[in-house]
């Protein structure tokens, strides 16, 4: 009678399948989060330099209320923000043409070649970067004939190498939102009479929205994370990676480090409540 009911209902099959991985993987989760939020709490002894385990908000004090690291807070949201505003600039025409313009041996090469640079190195690739926005590099031979330079090392530097190193991830849920957006809806969206601003607004946007609600969580979360690719290109610049990482291996001071490692958390938590609240996740 089970055997039977199972083969009934397949989403309970798979739900029964799937269930005991997911626990694990939530349980697993959910139990790191604690331990970082409780390591958060505690202090480390000036003099020894051993963790004291008595629970204190001395290092969120201190996060918020020393300038740099509000500054640091600060940059990091501004360059996830750029980040994922300008990779769904660059993916919207890229995936466009992938859907609804190429033929279908174009769309695998296209999509070949959006999958090829997930396989090389991550270092390879960001120091690819700081060799092409070097002062002897390939953008500088191109931009002095026109009296331009490379912008060089910085922040700017920083958002082009995790723009170029993201992009794939935003280019991919945009492509399969408008995969399965059938042509005879466009097509019957202009036979009734609206225009092209009407047809994108009642027929592609609710499409497009939930896909870059998708791509943004990669790239705006693997952003806030970052930070290799800030030493490598960023100069003297620091963002939050940069933070937990000098505070947990150079510094030895691991409650602060795991205080500043919670704010990327509540960052996307409250970020995925805000496009939970929108519907769009439900729409993917």
């Amino acid at each position: 009678m089970a055997t039977g009911i199972l083969h009934r209902h397949p989403r309970l099959r798979l739900g029964l399948l799937l269930g005991p991985p997911m626990l694990w993987l939530g349980v697993a989760y959910l139990g790191a989060l604690t331990a970082l939020f409780i390591t958060s709490l505690w202090t480390v002894d000036g003099f020894t330099g051993n963790i004291q385990r008595s629970w204190t908000l001395q290092n969120y004090q201190d996060l918020f209320s020393i300038d740099v690291y509000r500054s640091v807070t600060m940059r990091t949201l501004v360059v996830a923000f750029a980040v994922t505003l300008i990779d769904a600039a660059l993916a919207l025409p890229i995936a466009i043409y992938m859907a609804k313009v190429a033929s279908v041996r174009l769309q695998r090469v296209l999509l070949i070649a959006v999958l090829t640079p997930l396989w090389a190195s991550y270092l390879v690739k960001a120091y690819a970067w700081r060799g092409m926005l070097s002062d002897a590099g390939p953008i500088a031979w191109l931009a002095r004939p026109f009296g331009l330079d490379t912008p060089g090392y910085g922040l700017a530097a920083t958002v082009i190498t995790l723009a170029y190193l993201w992009l794939p991830y935003m280019i991919l849920p945009v492509y399969a939102g408008l995969e399965r957006l059938p042509n005879s809806l466009l097509e019957a969206s202009a036979d009734l009479g609206a225009g092209t601003a009407m047809t994108v607004r009642r027929v592609v946007m609710p499409v497009l929205v939930p896909a870059f609600v998708a791509g943004s969580i990669f790239t705006f979360s693997l952003t806030l994370g970052d930070y290799i690719a800030v030493k490598i290109v960023g100069g003297s610049n620091q963002m939050l990676g940069n933070v937990v990482y000098d505070n947990f291996l150079t510094g030895n001071n691991m409650p602060f480090a795991a205080a500043v490692s919670t704010i990327p958390v509540v960052v996307m938590l409250a970020y995925l409540g805000a496009a939970r609240r929108t519907g769009a996740l439900e729409n993917l």
